[in-house]
This record gives C-alpha cells, structure tokens and sequence, in this order.
C-alpha cells in the first residue's frame, strides 16, 4: 500500500519529506478572484459563490436560534455527552495557559509588566464539506472565550439542503458562539477578512481548511488580517521500532488519510519487518472504511521508509516537521524529548492521534507542511495580544536618564535625549 525507501541516501531526505505538490500560481489566481468578488459584492457575492461551489441557493445565510434550538433537540444524547466530555478537557488543558506575570522593577523606581488581552473580533473557519468538523469548534471557541474575545463569528459550510450539521451548532452554542453563517471555502475567508452587509469584519481568523482556504488566510493577511498559521492539509508521521503494534500503526495511518486524498502519512522505522506488517494490516483494515477511495488516493502521495538507526529517523522526523508525530518505540519518552520540529506529539502505544484530534484536551489545530519549524498549534495565546506597560517615579528616570540620553545622543535622536532631560529640569 505506501511506497517503501530503503536506507535512503542524506541527499534524498528534501525527497522525503516533500509535500503533495500544488499549482500556486493557478491555485492563487482563483482565490484572488472570490477574494475580489466578495470584498465588491459583499452579501450578494457570497451567495452567489455559495450556488456556484457548494450547489446551495440560500435566502439568508445566517443560522437562526430556531435552527439551534432544533440541532439541540435531535442529536443524538450519546454524542452530547461526548462533545460535553471533550470540551470539559479541552478546557481544563487551555486554562492552565492563563498564567499572569508578575510587575518586574528593573531599577528601583522602574517597574515594567504585561497585560494580556483578548483579541476583540476573531472569526473560526470549521471545514465541513465531506466531514463535519465540529470538533474544531471546541478547539477553537473555548480558547477564544478564556481568553475574553468579545466577538466571535463563525463559518461553516452548508450541506445540500442548506443546512449546518446538528453537531455543529450544537458544540456551536456550548462553548457560547452566538453569530453562526452558512458560508464554507474562500468566500467565508473574505467575509470575515473585509466583511459584509451581514458578516463582521474581524481582526484575526482562525481554522484549518483545503488549499483553497490555506491560500485565501495567507492572502488576506497581506490585506491586514492577521491569521493563526498555515494550516493546510493534514498530515501525520509514525515513528516506530520492533517493538509497535503493526495493527496500531496502520490504524493511525489510516486514520489520517481518510481525510482526504492531499492528506499525507509518514511511516519512519528501523524495522523492516514492522513496515511489511504494517502494510499487510493497511490492506485489511482499509477494505472496511466507508472513505475508503479517499484514504486509497492518500497513500498513494505517502511513504514507510526504512532507516539505519534511531538517531537517523530521529533526525528525518525533525526535518519532516509533521503536524502529528506519533512515537511507537520501545523508550519513546527518551525520544521525544529529542523532538523539536512537530505539531504535537503522541507517546507510546496507546496514544493513538484521534485521541487529540477530540478529547484529549490538547489543541488539533496546529501548523502543516513543515510550518511546525517555526510555528505553534493553536492555544489561548494565539487569541490574546499581550500590552507592555512601564511606569516610572521621578526618581527612577534620573536613576536611568544618563544611560537613555547617552544612547538617544549616539544615535543621532535629540529630542528622545530631550523628553528626558525636559522632566529632570
């Protein structure tokens, strides 16, 4: 099933850990012109788009409390109780994120400290063309309300009859969201990046999403619009010795593709024995998946690749920088603390990556195709500005007044030298 490279070469591994290749230019000339068409047209734009991509002729694109209040009242109790679950972690893990920091007097009569502030208007893209992910909604709504935004606006795409899946708008109105719109792809991107007769315009956006929508977030952020991360199709690297269960990592594997078909998986391993196994398990367990002709194309774009020793497939694995790094060896903790590139990390056998992806309590929004090299998943930071404030007596700018005016001098700033010496007078 994934195509096997034996003990490749150094000069091979850019190879490796290539992603599935896109056409930018093509790609971007199509997004820059829903962008356009919405930021003119605005309501009547994005309705337009929303027939034209998704097959849906909408009146009115804003979710009613009559529609909540019917997504409450028809879900299954089973998944309430699971959404319930989940979202009591995840917001058990992301509170712990609120640590104040304490007023520093950096010379007596100088104190300096931070304040931190919720991002007053962000917006949350929640993909849900071939899967619902209200999932997604957790990981995003409850952070935002920790962290006090004071609106937040929300965009998902309707199915064919118009409508937002019950989960949606059920995790929708748990975590307190109260402005929901029947808007997916690019054109959701620009009605919240410039705004419409009836979406807000808002300061940063959030959410994972196809090509299309990774494109239109970078290319409003040119506009002014800031954004959480690149956050592309999803990917996931294993990381395995003699001692995984076969079953296991095919399962996570899978588990991944199934996403869709520029989904990509990563099989890393010092064992030759454990990859044939693997394969032979992604064989049996892929005939019973109802995506299974998704999960089929999606390997067809991965790789097992068998290394020589665990210090080079440590080092392949840091250079992948893989959203999901899942851990299956016999002293993973070891390894893992020699981890520096990967989204989030999974340890051991048991911790299979759908565990993150729902409920674990851990944030499943997190940076793809190698952007784990520099970037975060998404947190309570990623929804707060964080203001300096200092404050100084008339003595501790004395104490300092030497030291700003010899600098502001040597710099050729007079007048920062003179807001000094004006005070001291």
């Amino acid at each position: 099933m994934m195509n096997i490279l034996e003990f490749p070469e150094r000069a091979s591994w850019s190879t490796i850990i290539k992603r599935p290749a896109v056409d930018h230019l093509l790609l971007n000339e199509k997004v820059a012109n829903v962008l356009n068409g919405v930021k003119k047209g605005g309501d009547k734009a994005v309705q337009q788009y929303t027939l034209e991509f998704d097959g849906v002729n909408l009146d009115s694109c804003t979710v009613t409390a009559a529609e909540i209040q019917e997504a409450i009242n028809i879900l299954d109790p089973i998944l309430k109780k699971a959404i319930e679950t989940a979202a009591a972690n995840i917001q058990k893990f992301h509170l712990t994120q609120m640590n104040k920091e304490l007023p520093v007097e950096t010379m007596p009569g100088i104190t300096c400290w931070r304040k931190w502030v919720g991002i007053d208007k962000v917006g949350l893209y929640i993909p849900g063309g071939s899967a619902p992910l209200f999932s997604t909604i957790l990981m995003l709504g409850i952070p935002a309300e920790i962290a006090g935004c004071k609106q937040v606006v929300l965009c998902s795409p309707p199915d064919k009859n118009g409508k937002l899946h019950p989960a949606i708008l059920y995790a929708a109105n748990l975590v307190g969201i109260k402005q929901l719109f029947k808007i997916g792809g690019v054109q959701a991107i620009a009605a919240m990046a410039f705004g419409t007769e009836t979406i807000p315009a808002v300061y940063k956006i959030f959410g994972p999403g196809n090509q299309y929508v990774t494109a239109a977030k970078q290319m409003v952020q040119q506009s002014g619009v800031a954004i959480d991360m690149p956050a592309g199709p999803s990917e996931v690297c294993v990381l395995a010795d003699e001692t995984a269960v076969p079953a296991f990592v095919a399962a996570d594997l899978l588990s991944q593709a199934e996403h869709g078909p520029d989904s990509q998986v990563l099989l890393v391993s010092t064992s030759a024995q454990l990859i044939e196994s693997v394969n032979q398990s992604l064989v049996s367990q892929i005939a019973e998946l109802p995506r299974k002709d998704l999960a089929v194309k999606a390997l067809q774009n991965s790789r097992a690749v068998l290394m020589n020793n665990m210090t080079d497939a440590v080092e392949l694995v840091n250079e992948y920088a893989a959203e999901h790094l899942i851990i299956a060896c016999s002293n993973a903790n070891d390894i893992a603390d020699q981890i520096s590139n990967a989204g989030s990390v999974f340890i051991g056998n048991y911790s299979p990556e759908s565990v993150g992806d729902y409920a674990s309590g851990t944030n499943h929004t997190l940076p793809t195709n190698a952007y784990a090299r520099m970037y975060s998943g998404v947190s309570v930071d990623s929804f707060i500005k964080k203001i300096t404030f200092q404050q100084l007596t008339k003595e501790g700018l004395a104490a300092i007044a030497n030291t700003v005016e010899t600098m502001a001098e040597a710099e050729g700033l007079k007048a920062h030298a003179e807001a000094v010496r004006v005070r001291l007078k």
